[in-house]
């Protein structure tokens, strides 16, 4: 990995294209398949943080689902979750993979709609809960 690929310095992001994560390990992940209400919970985050919600991914394919990257072990301490959205996260007899896409270059069909902006910062998974919960 290099600084051009990687100006963050973070390992979990690849070099380049796509690879899956182990959620548990750097983070876990709140999916929301509505992509369209992912969108916008994404964009309401991102005015009620000045810019910066934290790192959210965006498929493009399918369904545009929305992949909300939290802190490790968080998907788990806010539960319940409303409907339509799946918790990617460790625990025993389960095991998580949240795709990744690199900064720059050909991801598709994964993108950042919101792109990391500095070491363990994340999506706050209270916030993302109530944002959800506000925009059904």
């Amino acid at each position: 990995m290099n600084t051009q690929s990687d100006p963050l310095n973070l390992d979990w992001l690849p070099a380049s294209g796509i690879q899956l994560r182990k959620a548990g390990v750097q983070f876990d992940a709140l999916r929301v398949d509505d992509g369209e209400w992912g969108r916008r919970v994404a964009d309401l985050l991102a005015r009620m943080t000045g810019g910066d919600p934290g790192p959210v991914i965006e498929v493009a394919s399918r369904g545009r689902c929305v992949y909300f990257l939290v802190a490790a072990g968080s998907a788990d301490r806010h539960v319940p979750w409303p409907a339509g959205t799946t918790r990617l996260a460790a625990g025993p007899d389960r095991v998580s993979y949240i795709p990744v896409p690199a900064l720059g270059g050909t991801t598709w069909p994964l993108f950042w709609r919101y792109a990391p902006t500095e070491p363990d910062r994340f999506v706050h998974a209270r916030l993302l809960r109530g944002a959800l919960h506000s925009t059904e």
